[in-house]
């Protein structure tokens, strides 16, 4: 088990989501940086690279370890000490029984992923066991005093150390994208490449809308039927303000949808910080 001290700003379990149920209503959901959460289950050495991890927003996290333990640190690079001894990100650390893990505010990016060898065994819900914020589906959000189980160790071993990943960016961050479907419904769609944008204070894991400026809606435009969304869609409603999608975004929407993030980016667009500048290349 792993005993949960202090949970910070907020603090989820999360795996790589629920796929193939959005015709019922459910959305993928999963973790914001799956790339984060995939490198910390292969540096321990987890079958399952969606294996459940958490999902820490800024630090702010402790933990103890209820046995020994094999665990990793990935995404944003929050500094950490294990019983005030300081631990880096994005290696192999061991958790012997009763020492504490304490992360704090990282030096960019939002979210740090806690992997842990065996992984997060809570119940799954709809088979998987990541928490949807929007829908409120899955394990309830962490709070001080929660107990995590661990599941079983697989067979194999860790390979590596430590993996040379850059951390998230601190200044402008460039996202990729492609024109949406709905790209016309934009006076000049290119104009998104053109803005210097900034990722709001209402920034969160449904979405990030862009502040900076506005785009020009076309005459006649407004909204639309409801249509599928997926992650990295990027809608443009009345007011001008982009919304990026992010993991945790509706099913269905109204407004226009006109770029998506590449997939890849997707993950660069869920460590942008608030107040972040941001571009969109075409």
């Amino acid at each position: 088990m792993i005993e949960v001290l202090q949970v910070g700003p907020q603090a989820l379990v999360q795996d790589l989501g629920r796929p193939g149920l959005a015709a019922i209503g459910v959305g993928r959901s999963g973790a914001a940086d799956r790339a984060a959460l995939r490198l910390g289950n292969r540096l321990v050495a987890n079958d399952d690279e969606g294996a459940a991890g958490v999902e820490i927003l800024l630090g702010g996290f402790t933990a103890r370890a209820r046995r020994d333990l094999l665990v990793a640190l990935t995404g944003a690079p929050a500094p950490a000490t294990v019983d005030g001894r300081p631990v880096g990100h994005h290696a192999v650390l061991r958790l012997r029984r009763g020492q504490e893990l304490r992360l704090g505010p990282p030096s960019s990016g939002l979210r740090t992923y806690l992997c842990v060898r065996g992984g997060i065994a809570v119940p799954p819900v709809l088979g998987s066991r990541s928490t949807d914020v929007l829908s409120g589906i899955g394990p309830e959000p962490l709070e001080k005093g929660a107990e995590l189980p661990v599941g079983p160790e697989p067979a194999a071993y860790p390979l590596i150390d430590v993996a040379p990943v850059a951390p998230p960016p601190e200044g402008l961050v460039t996202l990729r994208a492609v024109r949406g479907p709905r790209a016309e419904h934009a006076v000049d769609p290119d104009a998104l490449a053109t803005v210097r944008w900034v990722a709001s204070g209402r920034t969160d894991r449904v979405g990030m809308r862009l502040e900076g400026g506005t785009l020009e809606v076309a005459e006649g435009a407004g909204s639309l039927p409801s249509e599928g969304l997926t992650r990295g869609a990027i809608q443009l409603p009345p007011g001008g303000e982009p919304v990026v999608f992010l993991a945790d975004h509706p099913v269905t929407g109204g407004y226009p949808v006109i770029a998506v993030l590449r997939d890849a980016d997707v993950d660069r667009a869920a460590q942008v910080r608030p107040g972040q500048p941001v571009r969109i290349r075409l």
